[in-house]
């Protein structure tokens, strides 16, 4: 059932390669510990007090609340399922909440931490493929897998432009900054991919396709040349660029297309103007403010 299931996930939600290889591994895990605990691999028809018992091996195994919750949902996805084609007739996992968490404040870079990478740092990169990494993460907001996924035919470099394929195979267009497409242009140069890597833009030294691994590295070493924030990660350059773009005028409506949010909320998230541009925004613009009762 688990392969019929990654299937229909495949060809009729058509959720991307690297959403169904989630679900896969999260449906092998709770697999495993079936094995484990029941001397059965099959999980098609199991008792909601095993699902429970998964979650309280999986909290004594210091797993965050976040992971815990993308595996709940991958169950219920799979319950879904079975519900839908007639496989079981009650969900096991129905009466089974979502643990409570407050999530961790993401707290981006500064627009003069970013600036200071773009001034010195880069001035001594001599790796294009790095600079190239780390300038299209900041100046387009793409997601690390996007990145890695990134097709050479979906580079248009006459028209400054990249076709991103994001999560549930959606398509979306981002527009790129000539300096940033020039700089694409000159990793051209030096891009040698073996002949089964071709179909890809970024490739390694090895000629291979670039993992989110690789990518993320990257990323954590430059930035902890100019931050001493915690979070170092492909994440925090997305975010970063989603707040300073909204910081500097942009409407959320279109910086929610080109990050692909599904939802005007998941964009919202980026909008942490400070109470001094708050307090600006309302003595130049409002009609009851004045000058000599300003905020």
């Amino acid at each position: 059932m688990r392969d019929k299931f990654l299937e229909y996930l495949q060809f009729e939600k058509r959720y991307s390669s690297h959403t169904i290889t989630s679900y896969k591994k999260d449906l092998e895990d709770f697999s495993r510990f079936c094995l484990r605990t029941e001397s059965s691999e099959e999980i098609s028809h199991v008792d909601k007090k095993v699902i429970r018992n998964f979650i309280v091996e999986l909290s004594e195994n210091k797993i965050s609340k976040r992971s815990i919750n993308r595996k709940l949902s991958s169950l219920r996805s799979f319950y879904l399922f079975l519900l839908k084609i007639g496989e079981i007739k009650v969900s096991p996992i129905e009466s089974i909440p979502s643990l409570k968490f407050y999530p961790e404040k993401q707290i981006p870079m500064s627009e003069e931490e970013m600036q200071v990478l773009s001034n010195y740092v880069f001035e001594e990169m001599h790796d294009l493929l790095e600079k190239c990494i780390m300038e299209v993460l900041y100046q387009t907001g793409i997601r690390k897998a996007e990145l890695c996924g990134l097709m050479f035919e979906n580079v248009d470099l006459a028209g400054n432009e990249l076709k991103i394929i994001g999560k549930g195979n959606k398509e979306r267009f981002i527009p790129v900054s000539g300096g940033l497409m020039d700089m694409l242009r000159s990793y051209l140069e030096i891009r040698r991919p073996q002949k089964e890597y071709e179909a890809w833009f970024f490739v390694n030294k090895k000629g291979k396709k670039l993992t989110e691994k690789f990518v993320y590295l990257v990323v954590n070493k430059y930035l902890s040349l100019v931050t001493s924030k915690q979070k170092r990660s492909p994440h925090i350059l997305r975010h970063s660029f989603a707040t300073h773009v909204l910081d500097n005028g942009a409407e959320i409506s279109k910086v929610k297309k080109i990050l692909g949010h599904s939802s005007l909320a998941s964009t919202q998230v980026y909008t942490n103007a400070n109470i001094e541009q708050l307090k600006k925004v309302f003595n130049q613009a409002h009609p009851r403010a004045s000058k000599k009762e300003e905020l």
